[in-house]
């Protein structure tokens, strides 16, 4: 199908942020359609899915021996293939813009760590959806346009993203990825711990759906105003029967520190290897925080003091890699057109 000429019309543009949280959608012309949980439930003796998304999401640690939970994508990685196809074909259904997909351009934001085969595997499953040109950029990248940083200035910016999966630190100048770095500690890695604090100190086993509540609610990495005591409900780890606890925020914050301090480190190691001419850009510009980790009380003010570099919640940190594959379109269209311009320029 020949993109760009005067019979056709421009086709449509479809990205996806695929997290290891959160699937987002973004269709041109109609926005975010779709903003769920990474998240599926299978029944297993029909191997049939059954709720994606939210649905699916309600089910943990509440279904029963017939049911399956799977996440297709685990700490940045694809764990399941097939289970990622059936998401996305499930997703498109229930949007009811499978038509829409016919022809379409698709731009597909992934965790750094996902390998040269895992990016041709969504390629793939991307065609098998109907797309006719795919495009695989990394999330950071579109976190830092998202978040609003200029990311075409020969001036260097430095982006911490911290997703559900993976953190991803990245140096960024004059429209790419100068250098990076990726840990499997995020936001799954936070309510892991959270887990462990409440089971060693209280005896108490909660889910992680709780935990994350926990960070959520009381989580931070400095006082805030009007800190108060958490209600938590699980099940005592000798009695086995239900039991409740107070957990108060100066016990979680000193829990998120640890972890942090690993991203810490990280952002350390990035920028002793940082070029020393965008060193420079950075100490002026400073560091871009995006992902659902930048929703942690205090988490900028912790960078400030503990690197000495100011620190800023990039835009709609939570939207910031599917607002970057928006803004992100034009640029696709443009690599189009000049690719249809050389071919025209062979043919002739």
């Amino acid at each position: 199908m020949a993109l760009f000429n005067n019979s056709t019309k421009k086709p449509a543009f479809v990205s996806m942020d695929l997290g290891t949280a959160n699937t987002l959608v973004y269709v041109s012309g109609s926005g975010i359609v779709y903003n769920e949980p990474s998240i599926v439930a299978y029944k297993i003796k029909e191997n049939r899915i059954i709720a994606v998304g939210a649905e699916a999401y309600k089910m943990i640690g509440k279904g029963n021996k017939s049911i399956r939970i799977v996440r297709p994508m685990v700490d940045g990685v694809i764990t399941d293939i097939r289970a990622t196809e059936a998401q996305l074909r499930y997703i498109f259904t229930k949007l009811r813009i499978t038509k829409q997909l016919k022809h379409s351009i698709m731009l597909l934001a992934c965790p750094s760590v996902i390998t040269e085969l895992e990016k041709a595997a969504l390629k793939k499953i991307a065609m098998n959806l109907g797309a006719s040109k795919v495009f695989v950029e990394e999330e950071v990248k579109m976190a830092a346009l998202g978040g609003g940083v200029d990311i075409y200035k020969p001036a260097g910016n430095l982006v911490v993203d911290m997703g559900g999966g993976t953190t991803d630190i990245a140096v960024m100048a004059s429209g790419d990825i100068v250098l990076s770095k990726s840990v499997k500690v995020a936001g799954n890695y936070f309510n892991d711990e959270v887990q462990k604090f409440i089971r060693s100190q209280y005896g108490l086993e909660i889910g992680s759906k709780t935990a994350e509540q926990i960070k959520i609610e009381i989580g931070s990495l400095s006082k805030y105003p009007d800190e108060r005591r958490m209600k938590v409900y699980g099940r005592d780890v000798v009695s086995g029967l239900p039991r409740e606890i107070e957990v108060t925020p100066e016990e979680i914050r000193e829990v998120l520190k640890v972890p942090v301090s690993r991203i810490i480190d990280l952002t350390v190691q990035v920028l002793e290897e940082t070029p020393p001419e965008l060193a420079g850009d950075i100490f002026r510009n400073g560091i871009t925080i995006c992902g659902g980790g930048a929703l942690i009380k205090g988490i900028d003010r912790y960078f400030t003091d503990t690197l000495q570099l100011p620190s800023k919640i990039g835009e709609q940190p939570l939207l910031a890699v599917i607002n970057g594959t928006k803004k992100f379109e034009s640029d696709i269209f443009d690599i189009l057109r000049l690719e249809s311009m050389h071919v025209k320029e062979l043919n002739y």
